[in-house]
């Protein structure tokens, strides 16, 4: 199987504007509303309640536990629930675009507690050269998110910049570069402090907000009790590995109800003799993560 022969089994076509590509390609982001129902948007809200309720200060240990937020990862073998989440057609199509042949690469439910969430500006992965994209994160929100409510902060076209402040463990055989002048110049001295032409990112429930994680970005402090429930679904390319190995926690109930499709996107199938080993390799974590 290939990606875009998986995508057609999912009824994946067109799903991108000529302005939502373009606004990718020029920006770095897109915001696409409606992606999920009212209905599915709840019940993914109310599971990840029961689960965080169960798992509390360990939750999302299987890839980053992050004090001040309640997180929750390896979530496709926890829950059926959150399986409509696999199916978004824009953002299969934004991920399809932008990387070529796709797998999940992480999915993770991040809610700050008030007067947390605040993060350095960062990318999430580096790149090689000019449009080398690793990773597309998309944040699917259960709740709105608001200027009070810890909002994403973007960095329009800052994916055509340098990156800056990659976690450790997601840099693979990368190697920072001599800045030039241009891209120093960009670099501020505070990674926390606002930056000139910055976006707080404000947009309802059941929306997502795709982004290519080679721009700059970050969380902010949350203000006030009102929830901020969204998953970060990351898709990734096929040569390169996933934050949290699917195979590694697959159960028998998660492949028993994947169509042959999902399980190619997970990648959860066993390898066959022969199959390649990934170009990129995790490094050992001695940074943080997003």
């Amino acid at each position: 199987m290939y990606t875009k022969q998986a995508l057609h089994a999912l009824g994946v076509k067109d799903e991108l504007t000529t302005e939502q590509k373009h606004q990718l390609d020029d920006l770095g982001y897109v915001i696409v509303e409606d992606v999920i129902t009212e209905a599915q948007a709840r019940a993914m809200a109310e599971e990840f309640e029961r689960l965080h309720a169960a798992e509390r200060d360990t939750g999302g240990k299987e890839v980053h536990i992050e004090p001040g937020s309640r997180r929750l990862s390896n979530i496709f073998n926890k829950s059926p629930v959150f399986d409509p989440l696999l199916e978004i057609k824009p953002v299969l199509a934004a991920a399809h675009y932008l990387l070529g042949e796709i797998k999940v690469h992480g999915a993770n439910i991040r809610d700050p507690v008030k007067g947390y969430g605040q993060q350095q500006l960062h990318v999430d992965v580096p790149k090689h050269f000019d449009d080398d994209w690793w990773v597309v994160n998309a944040m699917i929100l259960f709740d709105d998110m608001t200027l009070e409510n810890g909002p994403t902060r973007v960095i329009p076209q800052s994916h055509k910049w340098a990156p800056i402040n990659v976690p450790v463990v997601n840099q693979g055989d990368w190697e920072p570069s001599p800045l030039s002048p241009e891209d120093a110049a960009r670099v501020p001295e505070d990674l926390e402090a606002p930056y000139p032409g910055e976006l707080l990112v404000t947009a309802p429930a059941r929306s997502a907000v795709i982004l290519n994680s080679s721009g700059w970005h970050s969380g902010t402090r949350k203000e006030s009790d009102a929830p901020r429930r969204l998953i970060h679904l990351t898709y990734t390319r096929r040569d390169l590995p996933q934050q949290l190995v699917q195979l590694d926690y697959l159960t028998r109930e998660l492949y028993d109800r994947m169509s042959p499709e999902h399980r190619y996107l997970l990648e959860i199938e066993p390898p066959k003799d022969g199959d390649g080993v990934l170009r990129h390799p995790k490094r050992e974590q001695r940074g943080w993560w997003n």
